[in-house]
């Protein structure tokens, strides 16, 4: 299992060269951008993650989640984190946002790297460690984030509610709104594997249980008895205050038992149905269920972090250096 490990993590950074030499934007992305400026960049922000995640371990899904929703708009710039002003309504205001988390963790580990390295950490960079640490920290892997990353000025709720992937979604509109992103089929699927962390509030699934087709009253790619037991949850559409587990049993854990539950039609979004009805993202769901391939999945979702945090990120002079995440300078 070690000898697995120290394999995957040497394996990484090749892997980062590889897609580096894909954009000249990434190619100015190092693993030790900060080693002058910054040294203890890193470290400042594990030790910060640790205490976070202590005392608030259902914080790792919301973090993980964070990263995700900023690199699907705008890429990879921190634009979910800015606040909405007058005339704007931002990212963190979107329909699909409501439910984000976390914001005042990524507040209280910029202000640490603020004290230590003034203006010099990006908020972009902070938010990709911080995903990093928090799958770290809920006992997955961990894989070498290169950084630089700088931070946009521009956050648009209208871009977010049009660009993230919708939990109804099907596999042809999932694998396009991934393709966009340079991300492929095997992403879609390894990345998915992200919903083992965190909770969901009930109108985010609702409409798999109650009025789902003038056929059926549930969504029929749900299980029976799973739909039953989510109605003691959720008893309506419009029931916001109650949560479901992702990963029932385990979503504070960063484990394979996600799909396990998808194999038995057991996934919370049509989003995980969805992929039981394309045969790649099928095998793949069905391999990982087996248990045999815990570190096969643990590389491929290192290998698939690496590639969506550097997806549509400003370097070098390109956006700025954000004070405070939560406004533009």
């Amino acid at each position: 299992m070690a000898i697995i490990k120290s394999c995957v993590l040497l394996l990484l950074p090749v892997a980062i060269l590889l897609l580096a030499g894909s954009s000249p934007a990434m190619a100015q992305l190092e693993i030790g951008y900060y080693s002058k400026t910054c040294p203890n960049v890193e470290a400042i922000v594990r030790a910060e993650m640790e205490k976070i995640i202590s005392a608030a371990p259902s914080l790792a899904g919301p973090l993980l989640r964070l990263h995700f929703h900023d690199c699907f708009v705008r890429g990879c710039d921190a634009s979910v984190l800015l606040n909405s002003t007058e005339g704007n309504l931002a990212e963190r205001d979107a329909k699909p946002n409501k439910s984000l988390r976390g914001f005042g963790s990524v507040d209280r580990v910029k202000a640490k790297l603020e004290d230590a390295c003034p203006n010099t950490v990006s908020c972009a960079d902070v938010l990709t460690i911080m995903a990093r640490d928090a799958v770290v920290l809920a006992k997955g892997p961990t894989w070498p984030v290169a950084l630089g990353r700088r931070d946009g000025k521009v956050s648009s709720a209208t871009e977010a509610a049009d660009e993230l992937p919708p939990a109804y979604g099907d596999i042809p509109l999932l694998t396009k709104i991934f393709a966009s992103k340079n991300l492929d089929v095997k992403d879609l699927v390894v990345l998915s594997g992200a919903h083992t962390l965190g909770t969901a509030h009930c109108p985010s699934y609702a409409d798999r249980l109650y009025n789902f087709s003038s056929a059926y009253n549930a969504d029929p790619s749900l299980d029976s008895e799973y739909a039953d037991k989510l109605r003691t949850r959720c008893k309506s559409v419009d029931d916001k205050a109650m949560l479901s587990e992702m990963d029932p049993g385990s979503y504070k854990t960063f484990d394979t038992s996600y799909y396990r539950h998808v194999a038995k039609r057991r996934g919370l979004f049509q989003s995980d149905a969805a992929l039981l009805t394309d045969a790649t993202t099928r095998e793949y769901v069905q391999r990982i269920a087996t248990g045999k391939f815990d570190e096969e999945f643990f590389k491929d979702f290192s290998e698939s972090m690496i590639k969506m945090g550097n997806v549509g990120v400003l370097t070098g002079a390109e956006g700025e250096i954000r004070k405070k995440c939560y406004i533009v300078n």
